[in-house]
Formats: C-alpha cells, structure tokens, sequence
C-alpha cells in the first residue's frame, strides 16, 4: 500500500467515524494526472459537513503527517474540497453531490474497495 493509498484510507475512516454517507474511493492513476485518489462522501448537514471535514484535516495530520496543500468551500457551500496533492476529498450535502455527479464525470476512474 502506498503513501497515498494509507492516507486515502485514514480519511475514509475519519469520515465515517462522522457518520458519512456513501462513501466512494476513486482510484484516479491512470485517468488523471493531478492526483492519485478521489475520495467522495456526503453529509445530511451543514454541521456535519463541517465535522467531516475537520475529522479527516486531524485524522490526516496524526495519522500520517499529512497536512492539506489547500481546501476550499464552507458548509454554507454545500461542498468542501480538501486537497492533499496525491488525494483530494470532496465533502458534498447529498443535493449538490448529485448535481455535480463527479463519480459519473469520472467514470472511467476504478472504485477502490473500503472495509467496513
């Protein structure tokens, strides 16, 4: 397992200890060349959204002492997308996670497995 890989998982943990919902790894090596992973997942709230994010910022950072190159969005956004150069999260309230439909978009990309 790479680096990446670990990360991508310690934050999928770190979701779903916020009680994520639907939470989907994409494997992007191969389909992309600005990152390994995509992790996505949705909230039912801003609040939650919020923890989510926070969550996988602490988790990333104890964990594998990884820190975000950059984040962006606010709960009030519906979507934050937090970047860790090899991963990048995006955090979506169920509303604009199907609108913007990344996993369809991305299509191409493989669905990695996450034990529950």
């Amino acid at each position: 397992m790479t680096d990446t890989e670990k990360l991508a998982r310690v934050c999928a943990v770190a979701a779903a200890d916020k009680k994520a919902e639907d939470i989907v790894l994409l494997d992007m090596r191969g389909v992309s060349d600005f990152t390994d992973f995509f992790l996505i997942c949705s909230a039912n709230s801003e609040p939650q959204l919020k923890a989510i994010a926070s969550s996988i910022r602490e988790k990333a950072r104890e964990e594998c002492a990884s820190r975000p190159i950059s984040a962006d969005g606010f709960p009030v956004s519906q979507w934050i997308v937090t970047d860790f150069g090899g991963l990048i999260c995006h955090l979506f309230l169920d509303s604009k996670r199907a609108f913007y439909d990344l996993e369809g978009l991305w299509s191409d990309a493989k669905r990695t497995p996450l034990e529950d």
